[in-house]
């Protein structure tokens, strides 16, 4: 591999996303998207008796199911990269303790599941393994639970607002493959604009989701028009509209081939979803999902990836902090 640039990291022997997997919840079920997912649940709790258990036992279960898809036995997976929004990565460390693979818990906000692409494709490409699992998950009743408000309260949603999904991708990297393959990594840096509205994580999230565009197309000499499709994690209608906004000022016109997979997973008027979706699960589903299968398809050949995060947290909300963005990018070609 080789540095680019600023932040670029492009890949001699690109590793393939062999195999992905994806389970969602009952809301995410009845949006657009709802055939691409391997399973849809009927209800939050899946048989459990907390919303924490469930998305431990989303991200359990779609694990093994891209395991199950993939053919390659649970001892031939050298390392797992995985996490979600609860304190300590609880759903994941607890969904995935019996997995007995050798186990990294990251945690990049809603940026987790392509943060776990980049960290896996510079594993691979070191020589350190052969497969890779990778995982995200969130769950809308834990998140708001932990970020916003207790449920019972019933409290109103502001236009800006977005909806965590409910959810888990998975994806195995494997050295050898025929594709798709992630050629190049732009991991972000944080930014941080001085935002503190904690129900317009979509402002909060686009200066940084800017940043590391900009950064990935000087580092690698591309532009907007390279791509088929340049896809953001959830920074919603709200955000995805200043990403475009911000984009033309800075010389980038990206508007005719981006969209926002939080914008996708959801009907916004048919299902009140307001901004759209968010979580890790937001892109972590919708890309081993619907993305992947549009890939497999050879529908879209060049994809950017670029997953948006808020690093923030409820006691930093209660100190009136700010909401720091991050944004990793991944390209992704056939």
């Amino acid at each position: 591999m080789e540095k680019l640039g600023k932040q670029t990291v492009k890949f001699n022997t690109p590793p393939t996303i062999f195999e992905t997997a994806s389970i969602v919840g009952p809301k995410e079920a009845e949006g657009p998207l709802a055939d691409y997912f391997d399973k849809c649940l009927e209800d939050e709790f899946w048989g459990e008796s907390t919303w924490e258990k469930a998305e431990s036992k989303i991200i359990k279960e779609t694990v093994n199911t891209a395991i199950a898809k993939s053919g390659i036995a649970s001892d031939e997976i050298d390392y797992c990269f995985a996490g979600d929004l609860l304190n300590q990565c609880i759903s994941s460390s607890f969904g995935l303790r019996e997995l007995n693979i050798p186990f990294f818990g990251i945690f990049g906000a809603c940026s987790t599941f392509v943060e776990s692409l980049c960290l896996a494709s510079v594993f691979l490409e070191a020589g350190a393994g052969k497969n890779i699992l990778c995982a995200a998950s969130s769950h809308f009743c834990s998140a708001e639970k932990q970020f916003r408000f207790p449920l019972e309260l019933g409290n109103q949603r502001p236009p800006s607002s977005q909806w965590t999904v409910t959810g888990s991708g998975a994806a195995i990297v494997t050295k050898n493959g025929t594709g798709p393959f992630i050629t190049h990594i732009t991991p972000g840096k944080i930014v941080d604009m001085g935002i503190k509205d904690a129900n317009n994580m979509g402002a909060a999230m686009a200066p940084a989701a800017l940043d590391t565009l900009i950064t990935h197309f000087k580092d690698t000499g591309r532009n907007p028009s390279y791509y088929d499709v340049i896809f953001t994690g959830d920074l919603g209608y709200v955000g995805k509209e200043i990403l475009i906004e911000m984009s033309e000022t800075k010389g980038y016109q990206i508007k005719n081939n981006y969209n926002d997979c939080g914008v996708l997973i959801f009907d916004k008027e048919n299902q009140d979803t307001h901004s759209g979706g968010s979580g890790c699960a937001c892109i972590g589903s919708v890309f081993s999902g619907y993305i992947f299968n549009q890939m497999k398809a050879k529908k879209y050949k060049k994809v950017l990836l670029i997953a948006t995060g808020a690093l923030t947290n409820s006691t930093t909300v209660q100190q009136g902090e700010s909401i720091p963005g991050i944004a990793h990018a991944a390209s992704i070609e056939l």
